[in-house]
């Protein structure tokens, strides 16, 4: 699955491992309402571009799990500043 990685020369591999750091901290700098959405341009930065198969809870299992990623937050980050605004769908 990573074979291009076999025929890449210095640079090549370097400008990969530049582009996957700057996808993976876009990711971990989601913060507010972004926390709440799957990210597709991280799963762009892999050579293979396949459509996610991807299943989605039922609504009240859904939400459920919401709740429960909410709570991990507070155990987890429970520094954590608190972004105090209501979703925007304009964004």
């Amino acid at each position: 699955m990573d074979e291009d990685l076999q025929a890449m020369m210095r640079d090549e591999l370097l400008a990969e491992v530049v582009k996957l750091r700057t996808a993976v901290r876009e990711h971990r700098d989601s913060s507010g309402h972004d926390l709440c959405w799957h990210h597709p341009d991280l799963w762009g930065t892999l050579p293979e571009q396949v459509d996610p198969d991807i299943a989605v809870p039922p609504w009240p299992k859904f939400m459920r799990g919401c709740v429960a990623y909410r709570q991990s937050l507070d155990e987890q980050a429970a520094e954590a500043r608190i972004h105090d605004a209501e979703f925007d769908e304009r964004r």
